[in-house]
Parts: C-alpha cells; structure tokens; sequence
C-alpha cells in the first residue's frame, strides 16, 4: 500500500513522529556541540535530522494534498508543517 492511500490520522501520526524524533535528534547534536559530551563527529546525526524533519514535513504535505479532507485534519496538518518548518529554519542556520 502506498503511503499516500493510508488514512488521514496515520499520516499525521508518522508526521508527527518522524518530526519529533528529529528535533530530538538536532537538540542532542547542538548540546554535544556546545558542550563536548563526546568526542565524535555531530555531521551525520544533524544530516538524520534534517532528513527525518524533511520527512515529516512531506508527509503533512500529502495530508492537505487529499481531496475531500476534514476541516480538523487540515488544522493539524498547517500547525505540524509551520512548527517543523520553524525547527527545520532553526537546525539548519545552527549548523
């Protein structure tokens, strides 16, 4: 099944998890940077950061991309693209 068949809730709930445990990601990665916890290159976790934030952005996008969509889901799919658009911002001009 493609993932663009899959329910409205669904696609928001992978949303939502995809964009969460990137901003997880970002946030570890500047607290090592600044504090130096370890001593291991930060480049590869902010890229799966990055990636996972992009991901989930895209798949609020193919929620408001539905026909016929509830005006609810529709709330939520603007809220989770401009906070993971503004986390997105954030990480990049951070790196």
């Amino acid at each position: 099944m493609k993932w663009s068949e899959l329910p409205e809730e669904v696609l928001l709930q992978r949303s939502f998890l995809f964009g969460i445990t990137g901003i997880i990601l970002g946030t570890l990665s500047l607290i090592n940077t600044h504090f130096g916890f370890l001593d291991a290159p930060m480049g590869p976790l902010n890229g799966v950061s990055i990636l996972l934030q992009f991901m989930g952005i895209g798949q609020s996008i193919m929620v408001l991309r539905k026909r016929k969509l509830a005006d609810e889901f529709k709330e939520k799919s603007q809220v989770l693209i401009l906070v993971l658009g503004v986390a997105l911002l954030f990480f990049i001009f951070s790196l």
